[in-house]
């Protein structure tokens, strides 16, 4: 269960998911360099509108994308804040793919599979064809395939839906509202 797993926040204190029973979860692995970057500023935006009703975001930078992330863990805390005003949960650097793969993504990856790419979505499918280039070990599991992959978690700690880098914080709204 998602509740029985922890994390480290960019200062190193050790936070157990637990503490977010009855909250909406929003878990994103986020980066700095990334085209999907501009997603912070939304994810923020969504934690505002709706941290009141019990939405809770953690972001997890990672830097397994293509480099995407190369900052220390404070640095990109310092470049959220700065750049779009970053309040929600940001943990340290992580792995989300692999063998050293942080336990929160091993457990998502494994509830919440993979659906593919929608390839009427124009960035979907350049998205695809970075993915085939660069880690095309990736494509055919239930692994991340990129930065800023989000997974909606109901206030019982289920996990709801994964959605993809492509996928905008605002088209989520709907789902969100469904289970707030």
């Amino acid at each position: 269960m998602i509740y029985d797993l922890t994390f480290k926040t960019v200062t190193g204190n050790e936070i157990s998911l637990d503490q977010y029973r009855g909250k909406v979860l929003l878990i994103v692995n986020i980066a700095s360099k990334c085209g999907f970057t501009f997603q912070l500023e939304e994810l923020q935006a969504l934690y505002e509108k709706y941290k009141d009703r019990g939405l809770e975001i953690i972001g997890f930078p990672c830097n397994q994308f293509a480099l995407q992330t190369p900052e220390t863990s404070q640095g990109f805390s310092e470049f959220c804040k700065l750049n779009y005003g970053v309040t929600f949960q940001l943990s340290e650097k992580i792995e989300v793919v692999g063998e050293n793969a942080h336990p929160i993504f091993k457990y998502l990856t494994s509830t919440c599979s993979f659906e593919g790419f929608d390839m009427n979505d124009v960035q979907a499918k350049m998205l695809y064809a970075v993915i085939k280039e660069q880690m095309p070990e990736n494509l055919y599991d239930d692994s991340i395939k990129w930065n800023f992959t989000k997974f909606l978690i109901d206030s019982n700690g289920n996990p709801v839906k994964r959605y993809e880098s492509y996928v905008e914080p605002m088209e989520m709204v709907k789902d969100i509202e469904a289970i707030i």
